[in-house]
């Protein structure tokens, strides 16, 4: 017993902190971002020691990540409502319509600063496919040239859209769940493989709650979405 826990103490334990992130996420809650600057960064070393370098990598990415994601979630409606009163100050001046216009936006941002869970835009769809393509393919090279990894092609799929679903949670786009879902099933297979196996049961569940999110999140859109 005291041989497994040595061998997979970090396992259990970025375990225990995934499954608090799975539902600090599903209730959209911005404390995930807490979990998630941690997490990660204990990862870093256990991806390593198990060859697997490409999710060493991009759990450095994800330690910075939650720092730019928790700060989009708190104040990225604050940054907005600020940005469109300096616009309304200088086409409308000083008039009483430019301080009706102002007055309004500042009661909204006051009332409600966090960002709202939205749907992912078409006009992004094509640049980001491009970027996830181009991801995928640069991680790939790098791998294979300059790592000894037995699963170069799948490590680096996992990467390129975890870097896509990461920045569309930071967005809060309700397809963000759709990204992890893909990633998930993956990375459950590629843990198993590994000797990871814990955080394959965790990517298991995750795929589960993942669905969940989906249907919760896109409730929520719905309901922030301006009649």
């Amino acid at each position: 017993m005291t041989d497994f826990l040595s061998t997979h103490w970090l396992d259990i334990v970025t375990t225990i902190l995934g499954l608090i992130y799975l539902v600090l996420e599903y209730r959209a809650s911005i404390a995930l971002w807490v979990v998630g600057i941690v997490m990660p960064a204990m990862d870093i070393y256990l991806y390593w020691s198990h060859g697997l370098y490409g999710d060493a990598g991009m759990a450095v990415y994800y330690t910075l990540a939650a720092i730019y994601g928790y700060a989009v979630w708190k104040f990225g409606a604050k940054w907005k409502a600020m940005i469109k009163r300096k616009g309304s100050d200088k086409k409308e001046g000083a008039s009483a319509v430019s301080s009706d216009k102002i007055e309004a936006a500042s009661a909204v941002s006051s009332s409600s600063e966090e960002l709202p869970v939205t749907f992912f835009p078409r006009r992004l769809i094509l640049r980001t496919l491009g970027f996830f393509f181009l991801a995928w393919a640069a991680t790939y090279y790098v791998l294979v040239a300059y790592t000894n990894s037995t699963v170069p092609l799948l490590d680096a799929f996992t990467n390129a859209l975890s870097f896509v679903g990461l920045w569309a949670l930071a967005r809060k786009y309700v397809e963000q769940w759709l990204f992890w879902i893909a990633v998930d099933v993956v990375c459950c297979y590629l843990y198993v493989v590994k000797g990871i196996p814990f955080k394959a049961g965790l990517y298991g569940l995750y795929v589960v709650i993942a669905v969940m999110g989906y249907w919760k999140w896109k409730g929520l859109a719905k309901k922030a979405k301006p009649m």
